[in-house]
Formats: C-alpha cells, sequence, structure tokens
C-alpha cells in the first residue's frame, strides 16, 4: 500500500521499562536506548492511503490519525508497538483492524493550519481518549545523525502486531530519512494513555510529509 502522512509531530517521554513490561508480548524485547523505554504519542495526517495501482479517492484515502506507541525488537529487528490508534475514518478503522490486526479506534478530530502552526484535536468515540495540542516546526530541516536517540525515536522500518490467534506478525514499511524539524508543542489534553508519564517536557519531532509503503503483516520469523 502506498500512502503519505503530513503535519506529524512526534512527542516522546521516557517511561521505566517495569512499567511497559507486562503490556507487551512475552515474544517480544522491550527496545530500550541507555536502559530507558520511551512512550510516543503521535497526532498526523493520513494522505492518498490506498493498495497500489488504485487511484486516488480523498473521501477514503485522506484522514487524521493519532497513535500511541512504544518500541520492542524481536530476534534483534527493532520495530513498534502500537498501544492504540486512532482515526476520523470509520472505513479505515475496520480496514486496519482487520488486515493489519491493530488496535484502530474511531475517533473524532480535526486539524486546522495557521501558517506553520498546527492545532490538533482528537476525541475517541465512546471512551474518555482524548488529545490537544499546538504545534509547530521550528528551524530548518535536518537529518537525525546516524547512533542518536533522534535517530533511535524516529526510524523504525516495521511494527509487529498479534493475530487473532495470538501469532506475532510483523508488518514492514519503507520510506527515506525522516526530513524532520525541532518542534515546539501546547500539549493542553492528553489522556491517550493510563500510564504514568514523567512531569518534564517531551522530546519533540515534526516532519511536514514523507511518503511511504506498506506491506500487509506476516509472520514475526
Amino acid at each position: 500500500m502506498r500512502m503519505r502522512w503530513e503535519q506529524l509531530l512526534f512527542a516522546h517521554w521516557p517511561i521505566s521499562p517495569s512499567q511497559l513490561r507486562p503490556l507487551i508480548p512475552k515474544e517480544l524485547d522491550l527496545d530500550l536506548h541507555d536502559n530507558t523505554a520511551w512512550l510516543g504519542v503521535v497526532p498526523f495526517t493520513m494522505a492518498d492511503v490506498s493498495p497500489r495501482f488504485i487511484p486516488h479517492i480523498p473521501a477514503i484515502a485522506d484522514f487524521h490519525e493519532l497513535n500511541v506507541r512504544t518500541y520492542v525488537s524481536y530476534r534483534g529487528k527493532p520495530g513498534v508497538w502500537f498501544f492504540s490508534l486512532d482515526a476520523a475514518s470509520r472505513l479505515a478503522v475496520r480496514i486496519a483492524r482487520t488486515a493489519f490486526h491493530l488496535p484502530y479506534f474511531d475517533a473524532r478530530m480535526k486539524l486546522e493550519r495557521h501558517g506553520s502552526d498546527v492545532n490538533y484535536e482528537s476525541s475517541r468515540v465512546g471512551g474518555p481518549n482524548q488529545f490537544r495540542a499546538r504545534y509547530a516546526p521550528v528551524g530548518p530541516v535536518w537529518q537525525a545523525q546516524p547512533g542518536s536517540l533522534d535517530e533511535w525515536l524516529t526510524e523504525r522500518y516495521c511494527f509487529y502486531c498479534s493475530a487473532p490467534s495470538g501469532q506475532l506478525l510483523r508488518s514492514e514499511v519503507h520510506h527515506m530519512q525522516w526530513p524532520l524539524q525541532h518542534a515546539e508543542a501546547e500539549i493542553e489534553i492528553n489522556t491517550m494513555t493510563e500510564l504514568k508519564l514523567p512531569d518534564t517536557a517531551p522530546i519533540l519531532h515534526y516532519a511536514d510529509r514523507i511518503d511511504v509503503v506498506g506491506w500487509l503483516p506476516k509472520n514475526g520469523d
């Protein structure tokens, strides 16, 4: 499948591995950076989401999304583990739950741009999970240096999920290296996770757009 991710904010908080370990399948290792786990909240817009060779249909291919994630590895291959993915498309939620075995939820979402500022709101349908923030890029575009925390947090090229049978699956994704910018954010509401986040400000990165190719999940081996 092809897709484009736009107006994306990475907001990451350090978190104790002991908080995350009970929430991750036993087959997976928590991926740590300097013995610290990280939790990410990532709001953005999905655009041109379509299978190969299918033309762009805006009514079903463009929608806002927000995911909550941490980082794992399996047999040495690092990837993403999603705790939740909220989307403003009922069709996308149902397709992703069925085809990708991901914990997608219906949400009412709104994104407004005022110059470089992005105002983002998300409210899960039938649940207490909300996110409201203003964020904006700061400074020029740059790419993370190999071995840096910036690279570790952003350059992830697969995600893991569990099939209804309990089998571990992996889905590959491909894109160029992230065109990052430093970011500033005012997060007014963030009830996307029940995990206790530290009082310190999150590490923030912004990316205006990136083109992505993704594949259906296969056996994690």
